[in-house]
């Protein structure tokens, strides 16, 4: 399920999951019973109590043989075997369908600090972790292509061109504009969601896992998570950096066909500019389950990047610390950051991806099971 779960383990049809307090507990089991009755979520079989440890029993869909891969299976199994795109669109489209269905049913229009607080809030307040990370550190950069160190607060000093586009990596500056945005007193439209939409987190045949950030919920936030999940975590940077994690969560976890790139970089150190061209190679299922996710939420008069921005900085920024990252992908978060955050930013543009370069055709043929 999650990353961010605890240990974790399963016998015969039921799984149980562990979380830190009673009082973790007791907010995980209020969100699966909000969700419960309107979308398809685990049995919840029970709260057993064992001496210093808090666990969680919910029915275990795979052993069960309700459900037989995770989200970020089918997508592995798309980029390899064309034939499998259908099987990932259904899905997609069920998640999509789950998440207008939220704001359609349960809908309201409430201040930040009545959500659940974790993904967001907890993270853009000062001192959280974005200020941990970024504002209170000045981390160096080894740009690509180059023999030159900056650091995120010298890299704001410089213009920057980016694919053509004029940009600015001001951190530091994007983290103020988001906390001025995400307010605690600021309205949002919201609704009863499972409020982690991530590759892990849904199983194929569709179902929901994991009920840590269950219950009141941003609907852009949602979608924010979603998208930056597919477009980076999922394929990138949580294989690439958390591999124990990719692993653990995934019922396959296949080699990732995802991999951005600084094609050129070019300093121009005495007028302070750089010019950077970048790539961002995917598979073909990644590919169209980006695009279903757009079209699913952001279509049709859906969501737009003016309501994703902030909530798209924090994902960018949020999960992953950058100082596991090496100089050429911390360029790329904050080149995608710089992007989410610019007014001129196309949402589809921002998403766009290229067809990866290299796929091994023989894989299509191992570790592919049947479409449900």
């Amino acid at each position: 399920m999650s990353a961010s779960g605890g240990p974790r383990a399963s016998t015969a049809v039921t799984f149980h999951k562990e979380v830190a307090t009673r009082e973790s507990a007791e907010a995980e089991v209020r969100g699966w019973s909000q969700l419960a009755s309107r979308i398809r979520v685990p049995a919840l079989r029970g709260h057993p109590a064992l001496p210093g440890r808090h666990l969680l029993a919910y029915e275990d869909v795979f052993a069960s043989g309700r459900c037989e891969l995770l989200l970020g299976d089918v997508i592995a199994l798309a980029d390899r075997d064309p034939e499998v795109l259908p099987r990932l669109a259904r899905l997609m489209d069920g998640v999509c369908h789950d998440l207008r269905a939220a704001a359609d049913e349960t809908g309201k229009v409430v201040p930040l600090a009545e959500c659940v607080p974790d993904l967001y809030l907890d993270r853009i307040r000062p001192g959280g972790r974005l200020d941990r990370w970024y504002t209170r550190r000045d981390l160096p950069i080894s740009l690509p292509h180059s023999d030159v160190t900056l650091t995120v607060q010298e890299l704001a000093g410089y213009t920057v061109t980016v694919n053509g586009q004029p940009l600015t990596l001001n951190v530091a500056a994007s983290i103020d504009r988001v906390r001025h945005v995400l307010r605690p007193d600021r309205h949002w439209p919201t609704g009863l969601t499972q409020g982690d939409p991530t590759e892990p987190n849904i199983a194929d045949p569709l179902c929901w896992l994991d009920f840590e950030f269950a219950g009141r919920n941003t609907i852009a936030g949602e979608a924010a998570n979603l998208l930056w999940y597919l477009v980076a975590l999922g394929g990138w940077l949580v294989p690439r950096y958390q591999p124990d994690v990719y692993v653990h969560t995934l019922r396959l976890a296949l080699p990732s066909h995802t991999s951005p790139r600084i094609d050129h970089l070019e300093l121009h150190a005495a007028i302070r500019h750089i010019d950077i061209r970048y790539s961002w190679n995917t598979g073909a299922g990644r590919h169209a389950a980006i695009a279903g996710a757009l079209h699913g939420l952001c279509g049709h008069g859906g969501l737009g990047v003016d309501e994703l921005r902030a909530f798209l900085a924090l994902r960018i920024l949020g999960v992953i610390p950058p100082t596991r990252l090496t100089g050429h992908d911390l360029l790329l978060v904050l080149v995608k950051l710089a992007e989410s955050q610019h007014p001129g930013t196309d949402l589809g543009a921002f998403l766009t991806t290229a067809p990866a370069l290299h796929s091994d055709p023989a894989e299509r043929s191992r570790n592919v099971p049947a479409p449900a």
